[in-house]
C-alpha cells in the first residue's frame, strides 16, 4: 500500500469536527476492499469490520479521529469581514497572514484569509504581540455582508487551514491535519494486513468523529461495536526540534510510539494509564516481527481512549501513534515510514491475541 499517496489525499480532504462527511465515505470506500462490512453510524464515525477465524477470543477496536479542528464563524460584519472563534486548540500566533477555506450551507468550500496589518503601518508595540482570535478577521474578497451571504456563507459556518501537503526529504511530508489522517491511513493499511492473515478475534477498524471538539466520538463509538480491548491511533510530540529535544525522547523515523502515560488537567481532567497486558502484547509482537518502536509519556494531552476505557465494565486501553512535528499548526510534520510501521505492529497485536489474553488489569 502507497501510505503516502493515501495519506495526502486524507489531508487533502477537509473535515472540521462535525464536519466529517466526505472524510468519513472516502476512508469508508478505502476500508471496504478488506473489511467483511463497513459502515457509518448515526453520529458519523466509520466502522469496518474483520471477522475473526474462532469465538470467544477478545474483541477489539482500533480507531483514529477522522476530523480536525478549525474554526467556526462568528460574525459577518457590514463591510464584508468575517469574525471567526476557534474550535478546538489552534495556536492563535500562526493565524495572521493565514490562508483558510470556509464550508458554505450548501456544502462548498470558499477561500478566505486571516488578515494582518500591513508591515510599514505596524508600531513597534504590536510587533511582536501575539493577537487573539477575537481580535481578527477573515476576508473573503467580499465588499459587504450582503456578498458574503450570496456566496451562502452564514454564522455557525465551519472553516479550517487551507488543506496543504508537501513532500519533503526521504519519507516526510508536511501539511495539513496530519494529526490525525496519519492514523486513518493507518486503518486501511492495519486492513490491508489482517485481510491477508485473519486474526483469531473480530477486530473493528473506526474512524471517529468530535475527538477534536470534546472527545466523544469514539465512545459512541464503542458503544455500538461493545470492544473488550481499545487501541487508539493518534500523533505524538517528535522530541527531535530545537525546542521540545529536551523534553521528549521519540523522533521521526524511529518506528512508531506507544504512549504509556497521558493526561489532560485543563478543564478535561481526564487521561490514560496503559493496560500493562496490552503494552507487553506491543513488545513482544514489535519483536516477533522485528519492528523498533518508541516510549512517549506526556501530561497535557489527551485522546478519545480515556473515555473509552470508562464504557461498560471497563475496556483494555493502550494509545499508540506516531511521531509528528509541530501539532495543531497549519505545517504539521510526519515520517510515513512510522506510520507503515505502526500499521505492521498494530496488525501483529491483532494476530497475537487469543482466548488466554487477561483482560484484568490485575
Amino acid at each position: 500500500m502507497d501510505i503516502k499517496k493515501l495519506l495526502r489525499e486524507y489531508m487533502l480532504t477537509p473535515a472540521r469536527s462535525g464536519y466529517e462527511g466526505e472524510m468519513a465515505r472516502r476512508l469508508k470506500q478505502d476500508l471496504a476492499p478488506f473489511c467483511d462490512e463497513v459502515a457509518l453510524d448515526r453520529n458519523g464515525n466509520c466502522i469496518g469490520k474483520i471477522g475473526g477465524r474462532e469465538t470467544g477470543v477478545p474483541g477489539a477496536m482500533i480507531f483514529g479521529h477522522m476530523d480536525q479542528l478549525g474554526f467556526i464563524v462568528r460574525k459577518i460584519e457590514d463591510d464584508g469581514y468575517i469574525q471567526i472563534d476557534r474550535l478546538g486548540g489552534i495556536p492563535e500566533k500562526v493565524l495572521p497572514g493565514l490562508e483558510i477555506v470556509i464550508r458554505t450551507e450548501n456544502g462548498a468550500w470558499r477561500p478566505g484569509l486571516i488578515g494582518v496589518k500591513s508591515h510599514h503601518a505596524t508600531p513597534d508595540e504590536e510587533k511582536y504581540r501575539v493577537d487573539r482570535v477575537g481580535s481578527l478577521f477573515v476576508d473573503i474578497g467580499a465588499a459587504d455582508a450582503r456578498e458574503v451571504r450570496a456566496q451562502d456563507i452564514h454564522e455557525g459556518c465551519p472553516a479550517v487551514y487551507r488543506p496543504a501537503f508537501t513532500e519533503l526529504l526521504g519519507n516526510r511530508v508536511c501539511g495539513t491535519a496530519v494529526d490525525n489522517r496519519g492514523a486513518c491511513a493507518c486503518l486501511v493499511a492495519i486492513a490491508e494486513e489482517l485481510q491477508r492473515e485473519r486474526p483469531a478475534g473480530d477486530v473493528y477498524l473506526v474512524g471517529t468523529v468530535w475527538e477534536e471538539f470534546n472527545l466523544r466520538g469514539a465512545m459512541l463509538a464503542a458503544r455500538t461495536v461493545r470492544p473488550d480491548i481499545a487501541v487508539s491511533l493518534d500523533v505524538t510530540l517528535a522530541g527531535d526540534t530545537k525546542d521540545l529535544s529536551s523534553r521528549y525522547d521519540d523522533l521521526l523515523g524511529k518506528g512508531p510510539c506507544v504512549q504509556l502515560y497521558s493526561f489532560h488537567g485543563r478543564g478535561t481532567l481526564n487521561g490514560t494509564l496503559p493496560h500493562e497486558g496490552l503494552f507487553r502484547l506491543a513488545k513482544e509482537s514489535a519483536a516477533k516481527i522485528g519492528c523498533p518502536f518508541q516510549r512517549f509519556a506526556s501530561l497535557g494531552i489527551l485522546t478519545d481512549a480515556s473515555y473509552i476505557q470508562l464504557e461498560g465494565k471497563g475496556v483494555a486501553c493502550l494509545e499508540m501513534g506516531f511521531p509528528a512535528r509541530y501539532t495543531h499548526s497549519p505545517v504539521e510534520v510526519c515520517d510515513t515510514g512510522d506510520i507503515g510501521g505502526l500499521a505492521r505492529l498494530a496488525a501483529a497485536m491483532m494476530r497475537g491475541l487469543d482466548k488466554n489474553f487477561r483482560l484484568e488489569r490485575l
